[in-house]
Order: C-alpha cells, then structure tokens, then sequence
C-alpha cells in the first residue's frame, strides 16, 4: 500500500505523461476499483468490462486531481470512478427512471419550489404526502429515484442539521466519505421491497408494525426480511 507521500509524487508524475506512473497508480489501488464496480454486478456487463470502466474513471481522477482539494486523491476517485460506470450504464440504457416516477417527480418539485417561496421552509415528506394523495414512503421513493432536492442522500433532516444518510449507522473508519459513497450505493442497489424496508426503518423511523401494515406482510416476515437484508448489506459493504 501506498503511503500518502508516494501517491502524491506518481500523480504528479502521472499528470506529466509518465505512463509507468500510472500504472503504478492503477496497480495499487486496484482493491478500491474493485470494491467500487462491485456494486454493479449483475446489470449484464462483464466483470472484465467493468473493470475497464473503472479503470477509465481513476485515470480521469489523476488526470483532473489537485493537491489543492485538500482530500485524499482515494476520496476523489471514488465519485470519478463511479460516475464512469454509471455513465455509461446510462448511456447504454441500463439505468432508467420510469415515466411515472418522472413526472411524480416534476410534480413534486414544482410545488417543493411554490412551497419554498411561500413559507420560506422545505415541506416535510408528511407535506407533499398530503399534497398529493400519496403515502410518505412512495414520496421518498420518488425523490430517491429522481434525486430530488430532497433525496435522502443529498438533502438534510427535518432540523436541517445534516445530510439525512447521516442518519443510517456505520463504523468508522479511515476514510469516512469513500464509506458513505459506498453505502449509499449499497443501498441504491437494493430491490425495490428491501430499499423501501430500509427506507422506511431507518429514515422514516417506522415501526416494524407500521411498515408490515404498509407492505401488507406480518410484523414476524419485516422482522426476518429486515435481519436478512442488514446481514446482507453488511457483509457486502465489509467485503474486501
């Protein structure tokens, strides 16, 4: 493993067109490449093609790094490598946002803005769920899917305090940011049912009852689902 000082001086290197450094560079830190496409197994893409692709985004993460960021250059890859992959899963016509979700989604930021200019405050999930007829853990769900300014991984609690994947407990560790990345990913591939269980847990602060009530399950079959989804997460996210 590289230490900081090492990493520094192959950037540069890398950035002054020394192609050993970049493979150096490449070669080293092909654990966190790796740690990052995982999350976008099974979308029908070869595991050698999605290495590819991350290697794409980490050399444009060299490429466009600054020591003057004041990050570590692994923070700053993480998003450059993700955004590779998932451009081109976008590009492809892997990632879609359904029609429906869309314009749910255009409705709710029109009034999510009228709201704004009127009280001079965000509507709560609570607010818009009335608005529009919905129940708050489809409103979540839409401004999830959209990345609505309200998004639980962008927007902030209801005392505005902080970003509401804040909220979702996680060890620390050396490199806190490149973790919440990863975990929001986590939870992005989720199945529609196990991200609304975790949505609704863990953001929405229902109870085990409540969410049974809504999926229309027993409280024993949320309990179970619940363990089996945090025993998965877990093991995914500590992967090596």
């Amino acid at each position: 493993m590289l230490r900081q000082d090492e990493t520094a001086e192959l950037i540069r290197l890398a950035q002054n067109g020394d192609e050993q450094a970049k493979t150096k560079l490449i070669t080293e830190n092909a654990p966190l490449i790796k740690s990052v496409i995982r999350r976008f197994r099974g979308r029908g893409i070869e595991y050698d093609d999605l290495y590819q692709l991350g290697c794409v985004g980490f050399l444009k993460a060299i490429k466009n790094f600054s020591f003057e960021f004041d990050v570590r250059f692994s923070t700053y890859a993480v998003p450059m490598i993700l955004g590779e992959v998932k451009r081109y899963l976008r590009d492809d016509g892997y990632i879609k946002v359904s029609r429906t979700v869309k314009s749910d989604a255009a409705r709710i930021n029109a009034y999510i803005e009228k709201y704004r200019n009127e009280k001079g405050e965000t509507p709560s999930v609570d607010d818009i769920a009335k608005e529009f007829d919905m129940e708050p853990q489809d409103v979540v769900f839409v401004l999830d899917s959209a990345k609505m300014p309200l998004s639980i991984y962008d927007g902030t609690d209801e005392n505005g305090d902080r970003p509401i994947i804040d909220k979702l407990p996680s060890s620390e560790t050396e490199n806190d940011s490149i973790d919440r990345i990863m975990l929001r990913d986590l939870i992005r591939s989720l199945p529609e049912r196990d991200r609304k269980i975790i949505l609704l847990r863990y953001f929405r602060g229902s109870t085990q009852c409540e969410v049974a009530r809504i999926l229309g399950v027993s409280q024993v079959q949320i309990s179970r689902l619940e363990n089996r989804i945090l025993g998965l997460m877990k093991n995914e996210f500590v992967k090596p």
